[in-house]
């Protein structure tokens, strides 16, 4: 129970740091979000109508922690404020129209990434020296050093531009109606099938050679050596003993995904112009969109922070050492 108080309070910690440093980084950036924002129109503002504008999204004169104060009531109450790139749309909305396609896309296939690396990492190494040993390892590898962008605008230009077998880009044509419909869906996953083969091409190998590693290691304990001596079974040897021990490091691996998971991978989003959270990032990047990138920022630490939470609570389940006082710290 110690050690749950321990993580909670530290998860508590965290969170309001990164809230701080959300509100601090932003602000130090060069220029004004409301004079960027009336860059893109001709001709010139008078005074007051520029000052309209700052006390429409929220600029004051007010003392620094008395803004500190705002923004954390705002971010805690989900009051985001107004988006500047799709002005006058509330940012909540706008994150509430990206988020689910990125944990569609990026999620699914991390996911499928995770489950497939590991499966095969696990098989190489109880078969290590084998075939797949040898060549699954370094053909991934050489997939994974290609950046994303690269895979992506390759693959686009192959598959979508030259060949049509793919659209070009976006989530869904045009031409169909949104919702719960074959043809809509069908257009959805037609669409996300190069990203995610972007995706997956570019993470599948750390998994792969994460577990291959990670069995091997724990191939040669004693107790391992010691159980095979007993006779145990192969299957038990490999999934109960050494499969399990071995997938620990792997589920702190998958949590530290979990930022590029909620993020969305902002650059196969860009090449592909996937309406994800990792876009619409950019794009307020781009147009010094404070309130956008404040709050998807937030959401990105949250989802981090949630999820180490939730793996020291699953580490408790799968190694009972995991927060004894003489066990594993």
């Amino acid at each position: 129970m110690r050690y749950l108080m321990q993580k909670v309070v530290f998860f508590l910690v965290s969170l309001w740091a990164a809230m701080t440093l959300n509100f601090v980084l932003p602000r130090m950036l060069p220029g004004n979000p409301a004079l960027a924002m009336f860059a893109k129109f001709q001709g010139q503002l008078n005074p007051e109508a520029l000052r309209a504008l700052k006390l429409e999204f929220g600029f004051s004169n007010q003392p620094v922690w008395l803004q500190y104060l705002n923004y954390l009531k705002n971010m805690l109450t989900l009051h985001w404020g107004l988006s500047y790139t799709y002005f006058p749309t509330p940012v909540l909305t706008v994150i509430e129209h990206s988020l689910p396609w990125t944990l569609g896309l990026v999620g699914i296939t991390t996911l499928i990434a995770v489950v497939l690396g590991t499966i095969l990492g696990i098989y190489i190494a109880w078969r290590r020296n084998g075939i797949l040993d040898t060549t699954l390892p370094v053909s991934t590898m050489f997939l994974q050093a290609m950046p994303y962008f690269w895979t992506g605008t390759l693959l686009l230009f192959l598959f979508a531009f030259r060949y049509h077998w793919f659209p070009l880009g976006h989530a869904y044509s045009p031409n169909v109606m949104p919702g719960w419909n074959t043809p809509f869906v069908m257009s959805v996953l037609r669409h996300s099938i190069l990203p995610a083969i972007t995706i997956f091409l570019g993470s599948a190998s750390g998994w792969i050679i994460g577990m291959r590693n990670n069995m091997i290691n724990t191939l040669g304990e004693d107790y391992v050596v010691f159980a095979e001596a007993k006779g145990v079974s192969n299957w038990r040897l490999m999934t109960r003993y050494a499969a399990r021990n071995a997938i620990l490091p792997q589920i702190t691996s998958f949590a530290l995904a979990m930022g590029l998971i909620v993020s969305g991978s902002i650059l196969t989003e860009e090449v592909f112009s996937y309406p994800g959270i990792g876009f619409q990032l950019t794009n307020a990047v781009l147009s010094q969109d404070l309130p956008l990138i404040q709050s998807a920022f937030l959401i990105i630490a949250v989802a981090v922070l949630l999820v180490n939470i939730l793996v020291d609570f699953l580490y408790i389940r799968l190694d009972p050492r995991v927060g004894t006082r003489g066990g594993v710290k």
